[in-house]
């Protein structure tokens, strides 16, 4: 059998490094910038998960309100249970969710946990015309991107990537992609 030089070895590695990285990489990295307006989006981690609506808010006005014309406020795991989460005032306000309790049913943990407040870009016109369908209670099966966006005069506004933050720069900014209406498992929400 032949021996191959250290040119083609190399020759071999650059050309196998290559194919990884153009035909392995993630969505996120074939999807580096998209352009919505004076905007760059930039796609950061793949979303997907089933909650349950605990409020909802738009908004019309400013910088925000032209990407995200709505919040809201969402639960799974506990927090989705009605027996959990109706125990709790929740409310929005300036982009921010809110809850407060008399009586905490579940340690305060598994509020921050399992609940978020999620900033919603829709991808598409259909994706927007459906959110004005989004009501408390519903149960929404989402997907899409937690995302960035940039504007040329230095403006930012990225998403959080993890469930265990908590206060400013927690919540989560999704391009949504996918919004379905789903029957709740007798079980609850994962």
């Amino acid at each position: 059998m032949p021996r191959l030089s250290l040119r083609l070895w190399v020759l071999i590695a650059v050309v196998a490094t290559w194919v990884y990285v153009d035909f392995f990489r993630t969505p996120t990295d074939a999807t580096a910038a998209i352009r919505k307006g004076g905007y760059a989006i930039t796609e950061l981690q793949r979303y997907e998960q089933t909650v349950r609506v605990l409020a909802r808010e738009e908004y019309h006005f400013g910088r925000e309100a032209e990407l995200s014309p709505m919040d809201v406020a969402v639960g799974w795991g506990v927090m989705a249970k009605p027996e959990v989460y109706r125990q709790f005032s929740i409310t929005q306000s300036g982009r921010w969710y809110y809850w407060s309790s008399d009586n905490l049913p579940i340690p305060r943990r598994e509020v921050e946990i399992n609940s978020s407040n999620i900033h919603l870009v829709p991808a598409s016109p259909e994706i927007a015309d459906r959110l004005r369908r989004i009501k408390r209670d519903d149960v929404l099966a989402l997907g899409g991107s937690l995302i960035e966006v940039t504007a040329s005069d230095g403006w930012r506004w990225r998403s959080s990537l993890s469930r265990e933050d908590t206060g400013q720069g927690a919540c989560e900014l999704l391009l949504l992609k996918r919004l379905d209406w789903v029957r709740p498992p007798a079980a609850g929400l994962p």
